[in-house]
């Protein structure tokens, strides 16, 4: 029966160039009434009446209708095909869309949409087994230092018990950005805008980071006087992460630079997070802001998100992607500039009314 099944599938659609289904049964309706009076002609010159040629027509008629009718209906069906494979979790199925009318729009919409399902599957399973690891390995490691601990291999001096105070505050910030990422998903994150001192804000932001990098140097230049509406919180989840994934890519001692300026419109926000690391190579510029983006091993990127290296305290490749949803709320866009050193992510955010 497939093979059957493939080989009327596969038979030619000759109503596909028309772009309207009503002139498609336009068609249908003229060509078998045409072949009907046709065979009921050609029957009385060799003898035949109306009553025996016109049962013949009428079975003839209806073979041009099935050949004819095929072309129109098989999006449809393969349309119920596909959605009960996609209801069964394959999402691999698509629709031979050829025609040019509005089955085939459809057909076209639904491939779109096959397609767009798999690219959600897909990331689904990405971020499960993403989330999975990442959630393992601090949690193996704070278990490994208190059974040491416990089973007295191990002394329970200041610097092991900060090592699983370490562990312990990784694992906090990776259950509060699933969080945050859980609300963005959600659309339960309203702003809650409110009037701010740039240059107060960005200090406190800066005293912050450089409280948990105590190797690094922040730097800040913010123009005088200048202040934004923005939520207040949203917006320190977007520098917070920046500096940090500064702070950590940044060669030691080097400085990390918080620049804000007025935007283009007024009442506008630009702020750029500079550092001399490594920086972030085009091509992965595209995915940075994405959830657990890793990039090529030896890259910025792969840097990231910890696990490609193998460091137990790399980063969750979640902080660009909370940057850049903090963003989106507010309107605004980030993304990565050119630079001949280093790396430089530029944050703009239009002007917002107060409530």
């Amino acid at each position: 029966m497939s093979v059957i099944h493939r080989l009327w599938a596969s038979l030619p659609r000759p109503l596909d160039p028309l772009r309207s289904i009503k002139v498609k049964f336009g068609v249908v309706v003229v060509v078998t009434a045409c072949v009907a009076v046709l065979i009921v002609l050609w029957g009385y010159p060799l003898g035949f009446r109306a009553r025996q040629t016109m049962p013949v027509g009428v079975l003839i008629s209806l073979v041009v209708i099935q050949l004819l009718a095929h072309g129109m209906t098989a999006p449809l069906r393969e349309m119920t095909a596909a959605a009960r494979a996609m209801a069964r979790g394959d999402y691999s199925r698509r629709v031979r869309a050829t025609s040019r009318d509005e089955v085939g729009e459809l057909a076209h919409a639904f491939n779109r949409m096959a397609a767009d399902l798999a690219e959600v599957d897909r990331q689904r399973r990405e971020f499960v087994a993403n989330v999975s690891h990442e959630l393992r390995t601090p949690i193996s490691a704070l278990r490994a230092v208190l059974e040491n601990v416990a089973d007295g291999v191990t002394p329970a001096t200041p610097e092991v018990l900060d090592s699983a105070l370490d562990q312990t505050e990784r694992l906090g910030r990776l259950v509060t950005q699933l969080l945050d990422l859980s609300r963005a998903d959600a659309g339960a994150a309203p702003l809650d805008l409110c009037r701010l001192d740039v240059a107060a804000f960005v200090a406190d932001v800066t005293a912050e980071a450089a409280a948990s990098h105590p190797g690094a140097r922040f730097v800040s230049d913010v123009a005088p006087g200048l202040h934004a509406a923005a939520d207040r919180d949203r917006l320190h989840q977007v520098i917070a992460n920046l500096l940090d994934n500064a702070a950590r890519h940044g060669p030691p001692g080097t400085p990390v630079t918080v620049t804000a300026r007025p935007g283009a419109a007024p009442g506008g926000l630009v702020l750029e997070v500079a550092d001399e690391g490594p920086g972030i190579p085009p091509a992965e510029r595209a995915r940075v802001f994405e959830r657990f983006s890793r990039g090529a091993p030896g890259t910025r990127v792969a840097a990231a998100v910890g696990t490609s290296q193998g460091t137990p305290g790399g980063g969750t490749g979640l902080g660009l992607a909370i940057a850049r949803w903090a963003t989106d709320l507010h309107g605004g866009d980030i993304t990565v500039l050119d630079t001949p050193k280093g790396c430089r992510i530029r944050v703009r955010l239009p002007a917002a009314p107060l409530p």
